[in-house]
């Protein structure tokens, strides 16, 4: 079964449902209508610009563009997790909780597969690699990003409940525990609704792409089950990660609470 092509004009006809969205927020007075029309720009302009890439890429399989590609993504996701906080660390701080968190479990996690599960030949294919490693990282990217703005929010408005226990003599790593395991929930929270929800409410996008491109859907489901555990592993380590060197990295050497390293919306 082959895909059936889709033209510009279909596409056109599909960003009318953004442009009524629109538009019929301008009507209620949401105040949104820019953001969904730029957004909506931007999701087009974005994809078809990747799928260039992309095409370049499969037809010059490369370890060294592969890498480039991926070094790219994980930039652009570190920064996509600072720009999500209320409250952030600042400096270099900021950007490499999210990133390093991030590069150690999703990277790992997506080479891991590629070399033990998949078996591809290279294992660094882009039409595997790329894929999997944009699919993991997106969802790393958002439970990571939860996870330090609730850590860090939590830590600002509890200040003087850290700060008694201190001074009751708990270490910082007692004193934030709740905090950081509430913060790790969190980030978690969504994948876990996920993988609860998919093949009963829900057929996951990568799923579906497979069936629409023709795949068996036992196959399909495969690959999607495959994918889910590769997304929960990998949000769940970062998340993790970035929890507990987020959490250390508001105490000093002293363990004294130090939440003048944030930076964000003043109360």
């Amino acid at each position: 079964m082959s895909v059936v092509p889709l033209s510009t004009l279909d596409l056109g006809i599909a960003s009318m449902l953004v442009v009524a969205l629109a538009a019929l927020s301008v009507r209620i007075q949401l105040g949104i209508a820019r953001q969904l029309l730029v957004a909506g720009f931007r999701t087009a302009a974005q994809l078809f610009l990747i799928g260039l890439v992309l095409s370049s890429l499969f037809a010059n399989a490369h370890l060294g563009w592969v890498l480039l590609m991926a070094g790219i993504m994980l930039a652009i996701a570190g920064y996509e997790v600072m720009r999500r906080q209320q409250r952030s660390f600042g400096g270099w701080w900021g950007y490499g909780l999210g990133t390093v968190s991030m590069f150690v479990s999703a990277f790992a996690i997506t080479v891991f597969v590629l070399l033990v599960i998949i078996g591809n030949h290279p294992w660094y294919a882009p039409q595997y690699a790329i894929p999997l490693l944009g699919m993991i990282l997106g969802n790393t990217m958002t439970g990571v990003a939860l996870t330090l703005d609730r850590l860090t929010r939590n830590a600002w408005e509890q200040r003087n409940v850290i700060e008694a226990r201190l001074i009751l003599g708990d270490s910082w790593s007692i004193a934030i525990g709740g905090i950081l395991r509430d913060s790790i929930r969190v980030g978690l929270t969504p994948t876990i609704n996920a993988m609860a929800a998919a093949g009963v409410v829900s057929l996951p996008g990568m799923m579906t792409g497979q069936i629409l491109g023709g795949t068996p859907p036992i196959e399909a489901v495969k690959y999607q089950i495959l994918i889910m555990f590769m997304i929960t592993g990998g949000t769940g380590f970062a998340s993790m990660a970035a929890a507990w060197w987020g959490a250390r990295r508001l105490f000093d050497e002293r363990q004294r609470l130090r939440l003048d390293r944030l930076h964000g919306e003043a109360d």
